[in-house]
């Protein structure tokens, strides 16, 4: 009776942590998969769900513990999916809903979780809602933002503002059959919804509770910090956007300021809406608790906000863009040091921080940062606390695929010019999956397929690859098990430059081993004294991870004190005695 007495004394001063289980996202390896590029079971060129459930067992394989899947709701595919005309469909081209419910009940006996993406700003124009809508149902006649706009001194009618479209030009499309604009802030196809619209927010959270019910463990909410456009005034009239004074193009997206069509202070709070909404689901139907993970490419305090506020609890894993956004090819270690720590720093209390370098919309981080840096980045992902996510084909070191002006698909890219559609493509990240040195590199039986498969696909794919030692894939494999550590899973973290050349990530945990990361940016041979680099470490050390640039191999000795890094080498050091 007194040990128990004790104990409960314990607790109550705050003296012995009691903590329920670690939410299975706090510390998990997410996973993207894009699905028309990932694996193809039909034999048409196209990715399809199949392919997924069939490719399944390699999420396994390499340590994933959940799978975000790009759209894949019926869409006449303007925008290849973040179309949609129907939110409770799956797209022929990917099967059908039957595929759908074999892949979630094949995830389920994997114990790999599945992550819908969900589009909440926009519809596509071929949807029933737009359609009634444009046809002025009085249920639907304000399911979406419409202006009449306004007739000039010469008789010609002009848009309603001068917004701008992310995909080029106006953001307002003349309707002929409802004789008024409508607002689009991609493509002219993609209308935006009407959020301020009571009815539209319940017809969105009733999408939520559906796929919910199919038994999906959370979703990705895409473009959230365009839901909300400024309210109109009492005329029902918006204001113009400032200019701004780096371009003079009025097509282009970045020819006004965007203060009035994105970021609006009400966005948070439809995040708060929707995690209710899983948390009373949760609460009906039990199980492990499903997640919001919120894209916004915000400025960071704003992001923050996503995570929710004294009151109300908001998404769990607001992406952060940090990196994918502000690292370049020649940033140096103080500059990674601050975008890390800054997050860290503003992050509120018992929240949980996220890493993301890539993903569909961006450029392979082999192609940006250097085929050289692919295993720095995966390491430097998943030796900092928290999640991470990562863009499938990373992990065996994909890079762009050569996509030409003729074969690109991509609105952002062909609504421009073709003297510079690289600049604006995302299909060279979208390429197909590289699975092996086969025709069209084992993603399809086809002749062709919807993007170039990329020219490399014999030496980087993942049958060559689980073949190599060290290889970029079996470095990967070997990150999720050093994940799985006590320390790296739940120890702290101290991030630190070295110097311009060197950042160093210390991983502890009372009772246990100190890990260190140390990733060597540039090209130059460099040696490190981590005593001086960090207080009160171990004397020695030894290698728990090494990649083909390292010369010391898994288990050598070290002093804390030399450490010698080669060009772009990237290394994990475990302690030789528990701290």
């Amino acid at each position: 009776m007194t040990s128990w007495l004790s104990l409960f004394l314990l607790i109550g001063l705050g003296l012995l942590a009691v903590d329920a289980a670690t939410p299975w996202w706090k510390t998990a390896s997410f996973y993207q998969i894009y699905p028309r590029s990932f694996k193809d079971t039909d034999g048409d060129g196209i990715g399809d769900l199949n392919g997924v459930t069939e490719k399944l067992e390699y999420l396994k394989e390499i340590g994933v513990t959940a799978t975000w899947l790009s759209p894949f709701l019926k869409s006449p595919m303007a925008d290849f999916g973040y179309d949609i005309s129907d939110f409770k469909e799956v797209d022929p081209l990917f099967g059908d809903m039957e595929d759908f419910e074999n892949m979630v009940a094949r995830a389920k006996e994997l114990n790999v979780k599945i992550i819908l993406d969900f589009v909440p700003n926009h519809s596509s124009d071929e949807c029933d809602w737009f359609i009634r809508s444009a046809a002025g149902e009085e249920k639907y006649k304000d399911y979406y933002i419409w202006h009449p706009g306004f007739v000039d001194a010469n008789g010609q009618r002009r848009p309603p503002t001068n917004w701008v479209s992310v995909f080029r030009g106006s953001a307002w499309e003349w309707h002929e059959g409802r004789q008024e604009y409508y607002l689009h802030q991609f493509h002219k196809k993609q209308p935006d919804f009407n959020f301020r619209n009571p009815v539209v927010r319940e017809e969105m959270n009733n999408v939520l509770r559906f796929w919910l019910e199919k038994g999906v463990d959370g979703f990705r909410v895409d473009a959230i910090y365009h839901a909300f456009e400024i309210e109109a005034d009492a005329n029902g009239n918006y204001p113009d956007e400032p200019r701004n004074d780096w371009t003079n193009d009025p097509d282009e997206y970045g020819y006004t300021h965007k203060i009035y069509t994105v970021d609006q202070p009400e966005t948070p709070h439809l995040v708060f809406e929707w995690r209710e909404i899983l948390e009373q689901f949760q609460a009906d139907n039990g199980g492990e608790e499903r997640i919001l993970m919120v894209e916004t490419w915000s400025p960071i305090e704003i992001v923050m906000d996503y995570y929710g506020n004294s009151t109300a609890d908001g998404a769990q894993i607001p992406f952060n863009f940090q990196l994918i956004s502000n690292l370049h090819y020649d940033s140096d270690a103080y500059h990674y040091e601050y975008l890390i720590n800054n997050w860290l720093n503003l992050m509120p209390e018992g929240k949980s921080a996220n890493w993301v370098i890539g993903n569909h919309d961006k450029n392979r981080v082999g192609s940006r940062f250097g085929a050289d840096r692919v295993d720095l980045f995966n390491i430097l992902l998943l030796t900092l606390p928290g999640c991470s996510i990562t863009y499938n084909g990373e992990e065996i070191g994909m890079l762009d695929g050569y996509v030409s002006w003729e074969d690109t698909v991509d609105p952002q890219a062909c609504n421009g010019y073709e003297s510079n559609y690289m600049d604006n493509s995302r299909d060279p990240a979208r390429t197909p999956m590289h699975w092996s040195d086969e025709k069209m590199a084992g993603f399809t039986t086809a002749s062709s397929t919807w993007l170039p498969v990329g020219e490399d696909y014999a030496q980087r794919n993942v049958k060559t690859e689980r073949g190599v030692a060290l290889s970029h894939l079996n470095i990967f494999k070997r990150l999720q098990q050093l994940r799985k550590e006590p320390t790296i899973e739940e120890g702290s973290a101290e991030i630190k430059a070295v110097s311009n050349y060197v950042l160093a990530v210390k991983r502890y945990l009372s009772g246990d081993y100190v890990y260190i990361s140390l990733f060597n940016i540039f090209d130059t041979i460099e040696n490190v004294d981590l005593t001086k680099v960090f207080g009160g470490l171990p004397a020695n050390f030894q290698y728990a991870l090494v990649t083909d640039k390292s010369i010391k191999r898994v288990g050598d000795k070290i002093s804390a004190s030399s450490v010698t890094l080669m060009p772009h080498e990237a290394i994990v050091l475990r302690s030789t005695t528990t701290v």
